[in-house]
């Protein structure tokens, strides 16, 4: 009977443990690398939130292929070598099957290296550099927010309209973003007319940006295009507004100036002309009910960070729907190619390059909402596909 009591007991056990590796095995794990700390922090809370509310929703609604969608998060801390190391991490020890939320494009860059290793896919919901699907693409890297090329084109249309010939200066922070964001626009804005009035490059993080004023007054620019972003932002317009360099159209990337960065910067930002793919005020059904949920859960006015991060679970989920699994191999292949609805309207993710095609828009800030000036069409915004890895 003690033998049997035993070997009973053992059994109930072993049930036990079995039971709950397969509990676990049922789970779609997602890491996310998002920034809690350094220059890009405010944007990590907005990923953060962003994902946490649609993995709830997804769940609420049966999950993935009947499995829960479990978020892993690590902070990726704008830093390179940092991140790389916890993307290992992710991998190796919490077995996630797609990892998100790297915002530094430096970053992205560098962790889709490590996906690669581990053939593991990374979608970015924030990175712009052109290099992530242009000469540095990966079969394991895919973007669903629109490159810097993307945004420059249609800022770039804009530009032209505002002032035949216009002399623009350009302030940036001296890393892959920045410059290649600043490098896209002027591209496209000498393309129609635009002439360079100076550039000039500031560490990231960089607490103090008046240096740089006495060379852009005498410059004289009718434009400054700024490629910052986070705090960086918000330093750089208040000094600017401090110093009195106020005869300047401000123009920039769309991440310069957003919801989760205006408040600091009080209204120095007034008037401020991006380009993107995201508005609170674009009129889709589900901008609506999204805005009004994002709002709520994170007490500011949705963004594209927020916008492009909620929608790339749906992608993920739509992808390992039409794959029939989470093997690497399979969903790659399904995204290849792949139509979904994001929150402002369709995508379509380019098999080449895995550059996600949505239409953009020149973007005006008018107390803390973006409203849309110009429309234009995605395929055109995005140009040609220039990765030959493939």
């Amino acid at each position: 009977m003690i033998r049997n009591s035993t070997l009973i007991a053992k059994l109930a056990v072993a049930a036990t443990l079995l039971g709950t590796t397969a509990a676990v095995a049922q789970d779609i794990k997602v890491g996310a690398l998002p920034p809690f700390t350094g220059p890009f922090a405010s944007i990590g809370q907005v990923i953060k939130v962003a994902l946490d509310m649609r993995a709830a929703e997804i769940n609420a609604a049966g999950g993935i292929m009947g499995r829960k969608v479990v978020l892993v998060y690590e902070d990726g801390e704008s830093n390179p070598a940092t991140a790389t190391q916890r993307a290992e991490k992710l991998f190796q020890v919490d077995k996630v099957d797609f990892l998100t939320g790297t915002v530094h494009s430096g970053l992205t860059l560098a962790v889709g290296q490590v996906a690669e290793r581990n053939n593991r896919l990374l979608a970015t919901t924030v990175s712009f550099s052109n290099a992530i699907t242009g000469d540095r693409c990966s079969p394991n890297v895919f973007r669903v927010n629109p490159s810097a090329g993307m945004q420059a084109s249609a800022l770039a249309l804009w530009a032209a309209d505002f002032k035949k010939g216009a002399k623009v200066y350009y302030l940036g922070p001296d890393y892959e973003m920045g410059r290649s964001t600043i490098a896209e626009f002027k591209k496209e804005a000498e393309k129609l007319g635009a002439t360079t009035a100076g550039e000039v490059y500031a560490p990231l993080g960089a607490k103090d940006y008046s240096q740089f004023f006495g060379q852009m007054r005498a410059a004289r620019p009718d434009v400054l295009y700024m490629s910052t972003g986070g705090t960086d932002s918000v330093r750089l317009l208040s000094q600017l507004k401090e110093y009195g360099l106020t005869n300047m159209k401000l123009i920039g990337n769309s991440a310069a100036v957003t919801s989760d960065n205006l408040d600091a910067m009080g209204n120095a930002a007034e008037g401020f002309i991006t380009s993107g793919n995201y508005s609170t005020l674009i009129d889709t059904p589900a901008n609506k009910v999204f805005a009004e949920k994002f709002k709520a859960a994170a007490k500011i006015e949705a963004n594209l960070y927020a916008a492009d991060t909620y929608t790339v679970l749906d992608f993920y989920k739509a992808a390992v729907e039409k794959a029939g699994s989470v093997d690497a191999d399979k969903v790659r292949a399904a995204m290849r190619g792949l139509a979904w609805d994001g929150v402002a309207g369709k995508k379509v993710m380019r098999a080449g390059d895995h550059q996600a095609i949505q239409d953009m828009y020149a973007l005006e800030l008018k107390g803390k909402t973006y409203h849309p000036l110009a429309k234009v069409d995605g395929e055109k915004a995005a140009g040609p596909d220039l990765c030959t890895k493939w």
